[in-house]
């Protein structure tokens, strides 16, 4: 198959640099991601989200309604009021004057406090008002860790999103790339935004295909730490990792299987590209595409029963499907000549992929109950998409300036953001299920 792609997965990285894996679990990276927003939704809700009074023990963390802010404005659906010509801002329910809030148009209002408890631990309390019906819509208390008041900010503008839309937010979760530094490679796991950055992997040799595992707990990724591509399975809360797929040949793009019991692999284990499903301990290997070209990209569809992947059986590059236990399979997509990379929203809706359009590699996003195809990004080296959790939104790999950085579209392709780190290309994108979230 003749790539236009520039990824790694059709190549399976021909030329390696040199070096040794180094396990570093848990030590944060200096630099958060840099953001910028662009687009916006057609209709906004107009809300103020008010900075936390604080208790005199705790410093700094009023910025937390700056965190709430941020996260509702990046969704595209929330339009945050600015309240700097205020003379005076509630801090409590009772002191709302809802006449100055109403001459806004806000339709929600957010305020709270921050207390420190005797344990060294935060008590972060969150009141939000319907500000046309004068009645609280959420009333919340969290108590998280020092360190967690990025992770309570984001919970707190997953609330707020759920209860202005009806859909749960996906602040809250977490998401996993790949960063090359000079010839270093990084597996970093990060908040959404960027932030809290963690190293789970580092390597002169290249690093691939990180996949989470449904619970949260679980990273599937390729190292070439061997000198070729092996599958290896790493705990994200003890380090502890295992070979699950080292056969002759190439082992590459793993996927989990909805209920985190085997995983999807390609191997060369005969000869040309094919799928495999494995154990998630590495045993029980089965023989899942049988074919004479090359077979490649596994995705799971949401209840288990296909493998979505890509392949060029039929002369191009396009998505098939085949029963999950093996069997015939059949062809997915038929708009454009050249579509790779399947992944499927996980409310099972949508399945997004790579789309050829003009010698441009963009992100398609495909409705699978009307069969409408959108093209949503507007790169020419777009790679890797990956869901968020709620279904709303896709991150994927691009490059801008000749250097590798990560976006993200909406489904409808109104609100994009880009998210780059100073030094460095920033690649192989997967976004983490609603479960994956700081402990």
């Amino acid at each position: 198959m003749k790539n236009g792609l520039a990824n790694t997965r059709w190549t399976l990285l021909n030329t390696f640099c040199n070096g040794v894996l180094a396990l570093v679990f848990a030590i944060p990276a200096h630099a958060a991601l840099e953001v910028e927003i662009s687009g916006g939704g057609a209709v906004q809700i107009p809300v103020a989200i008010l900075p936390m009074t604080e208790a005199a023990n705790v410093q700094g963390k009023n910025r937390l309604h700056e965190i709430i802010s941020n996260d509702l404005r990046s969704s595209g659906l929330f339009r945050i009021i600015n309240t700097g010509g205020m003379p005076a801002l509630p801090t409590t329910a009772s002191q709302i004057k809802y006449t100055d809030w109403t001459a806004l148009k806000a339709q929600g209002l957010s305020l709270g406090e921050v207390q420190q408890a005797p344990n060294g631990t935060l008590k972060v309390s969150v009141q939000v008002m319907d500000v046309l019906r004068q009645t609280p819509l959420l009333q919340q208390t969290y108590t998280v860790s020092a360190s967690q008041y990025r992770h309570a900010a984001h919970l707190i503008a997953d609330q707020i999103y759920e209860k202005f839309t009806g859909q749960p937010g996906a602040f809250a979760t977490r998401i996993a790339y790949v960063t090359k530094v000079g010839k270093r490679f990084t597996l970093q796991i990060a908040d959404y935004d960027g932030f809290n950055a963690q190293t789970l992997v580092s390597s002169n040799e290249p690093i691939i295909s990180p996949a989470w595992s449904p619970d949260g707990n679980r990273m599937a990724y390729v190292s070439f730490e061997k000198k070729k591509p092996i599958v290896f399975v790493q705990s994200l809360y003890t380090g502890e990792r295992k070979a699950v797929a080292n056969f002759k040949g190439n082992n590459s793009a793993p996927a989990w299987a909805p209920d985190g019991s085997k995983l999807a692999v390609v191997l060369t284990y005969g000869a040309n590209s094919q799928i495999y499903t494995i154990s998630a301990d590495g045993s029980n290997l089965q023989q899942v595409t049988k074919s004479s070209s090359i077979d490649t990209e596994p995705a799971f569809s949401p209840d288990g029963q296909f493998i979505y992947f890509s392949s060029d059986r039929g002369g191009r590059p396009q998505i098939y499907k085949v029963p999950a236990t093996g069997g015939s399979a059949s062809r997915v997509t038929f708009e454009g000549a050249y579509n790779v990379s399947p992944r499927f929203s996980p409310d099972g809706k949508y399945l997004t992929y790579i789309r050829n359009d003009s010698g441009a590699f963009k992100v398609a996003v495909q409705d699978l109950g009307s069969g409408e195809v959108k093209l949503l990004s507007n790169g020419s080296q777009d790679e890797s998409p990956s869901f968020a959790p709620n279904a709303r939104t896709i991150m994927y790999a691009t490059r801008v300036g000749g250097r590798g950085t990560l976006a993200t579209v909406t489904v409808d392709g109104l609100v994009r953001q880009r998210l780059s780190e100073a030094g460095g290309d920033i690649r192989e994108p997967a976004w983490g299920p609603a479960s994956a979230v700081p402990k």
